[in-house]
C-alpha cells in the first residue's frame, strides 16, 4: 500500500514539492553561511518525494544553533514552503482518494517550518534513539 500511495503522491504532489525544496536548497547553497539550510532542504526534498513509510523525529544532538537556524529559516523560506503544503493539501483533500495524500502534505508542514534538528527515519525502524529524553 505504501508503494501505491508513494507513486500517486509522486505524480500529484511529490515532484512539485520536492522541486520547491531543491530550488530553496540551491538558493541557500549560494552563500557559504546558509549551506546548512541548503543541506536540510535537500534532505526534505528527498522526503517530499517519497513520504509514506518514513517519519520525522527530533535529533538528540540538536541544540541552540538549530533553534536559531530554524527561526531564520521560517522567515526566509519556511513560511512559503508551508503555504505550498497547505494549499496542496487542501486541493488533494477534495477527493476521497486524495485525502491520505492531503494528510501527508499536512504532515510535512512542521518540518518545512523547522527543518534543523530533525531526522527522517523509516517507520519500521525504532525511532527511540532519535527522541530527546
Amino acid at each position: 500500500m505504501r508503494i501505491i500511495l508513494n507513486l500517486i503522491w509522486l505524480v500529484l504532489a511529490g515532484f512539485w514539492m520536492a522541486l520547491a525544496y531543491v530550488v530553496a536548497g540551491i538558493i541557500c547553497c549560494v552563500l557559504i553561511i546558509t549551506i546548512p539550510f541548503g543541506i536540510a532542504s535537500f534532505r526534505i526534498a528527498n522526503y517530499a518525494l517519497w513520504p509514506f513509510g518514513r517519519t520525522i523525529v527530533d535529533r538528540r544532538d540538536a541544540g541552540v544553533g538549530s533553534l536559531i537556524g530554524n527561526v531564520i529559516w521560517i522567515i526566509f523560506a519556511g513560511i512559503w514552503l508551508a503555504i505550498g503544503h497547505v494549499l496542496t493539501g487542501i486541493a488533494l483533500c477534495v477527493t476521497i482518494i486524495g485525502i491520505p495524500l492531503g494528510l501527508a502534505n499536512f504532515k510535512l508542514i512542521p518540518v518545512s517550518l523547522m527543518p534543523l534538528g530533525k531526522a527522517i527515519v523509516p517507520v519500521d525502524r525504532g525511532t527511540e534513539a532519535y527522541y530527546r529524553p
